[in-house]
């Protein structure tokens, strides 16, 4: 069965905001991302998390990438970490991750977005003890080690485009609908997290209600650009921290961020497109466009 995601299901799941609230109330997010070549999808993920309401963001990076990010995105907390020679997070900035969690922890993690070939995966996809959302590298990662290596114990979302889903499944691209729901049911039915399968009508998938399939109603040609998946995590994670921080950190929750995270991020892509048209919208500017549609969302 399909279901649709639709702006009164996207405004009754939506993470409330209530007067007396503080930044503790509304979660903190982890944004795991970036490598030199890449830069700028940690500052897409970081940043849309915080637009997407999350009291507070942690962004760990290479340690050369402090400096400028910390200057564009001062709203996030940045942890630069130790880098491989060409460029990737290296496995030993682990320990130092580990025991940055310890103190300040964070409520949920977006691990992947522009990490590039980081050895620091193994041990970041193993041990790191968040509900996890796993998007980009991290998914070509998981691939690559042919289903040895997966987040345990934890809540997590999964959030491939179909070349990552395909990888992650040994199998061909999906190329039609019937193929979509397939994979997406299947993977699910793996990894017991929720499952995106990002494209037009972006397929939602949650293990345990997977005779249901979600299905977006918004977004379009306008956020076919390099960047727009990075959004599309940050969201997810900035959404998830409030809803974890009121209901906590499970399935059910995972579903509702999952489900108003890509509603949002398609509405944001549609309302970027009336001015800036399909062709002219960047992923940045889905990003500024997040409050817009949440507003179009709650009113």
């Amino acid at each position: 069965m399909i279901k649709k995601i639709t702006r009164e299901e996207a405004r009754h799941l939506f993470p409330v905001r209530p007067p007396d609230a503080n930044k503790g109330s509304f979660g903190c997010v982890l944004v795991v991302a970036g490598s030199r070549t890449m830069c700028g999808a940690g500052f897409l993920c970081a940043k849309s998390a915080l637009l997407a309401g999350a009291g507070l963001v942690f962004w760990a990076l290479p340690k050369s990438m402090q400096p400028a990010f910390a200057a564009a995105l001062p709203e996030a907390i940045t942890l630069p970490l130790v880098e491989t020679e060409e460029g990737y997070l290296a496995a030993e900035a682990f320990d130092e991750l580990q025991s940055f969690c310890a103190d300040r922890k964070p409520s949920v993690a977006v691990i992947g977005p522009g990490m590039g070939k980081s050895p620091l995966f193994s041990r970041l996809l193993t041990e790191l003890d968040l509900p996890q959302i796993v998007d980009a590298d991290a998914l070509n990662f998981m691939a690559a080690e042919n289903g040895t290596v997966w987040p345990h114990n934890t809540p997590v979302i999964y959030t491939p485009h179909p070349g990552e889903m395909a990888r992650l499944l040994k199998t061909d691209i999906a190329r039609d609908e019937k193929a979509r729901l397939s994979q997406v049911r299947e993977l699910a039915r793996q990894t017991g997290g929720v499952c995106l399968l990002k494209g037009a009508g972006t397929l939602v998938c949650a293990e345990g209600e997977l005779s249901a399939v979600w299905q977006n109603t918004t977004g379009g040609p306008a956020l076919a650009k390099a960047g727009s998946g990075d959004v599309l995590s940050g969201m997810i994670a900035g959404l998830w921290a409030q809803l974890g921080a009121q209901n906590g950190f499970n399935l059910h929750s995972a579903l509702s961020a999952a489900l108003c995270g890509v509603y949002a991020h398609g509405l944001a892509g549609d309302l970027a497109a009336q001015t800036r048209t399909d062709y002219g919208v960047l992923a940045g500017d889905t990003a500024l466009h997040i409050p817009a549609a949440i507003k179009e969302i709650l009113n």
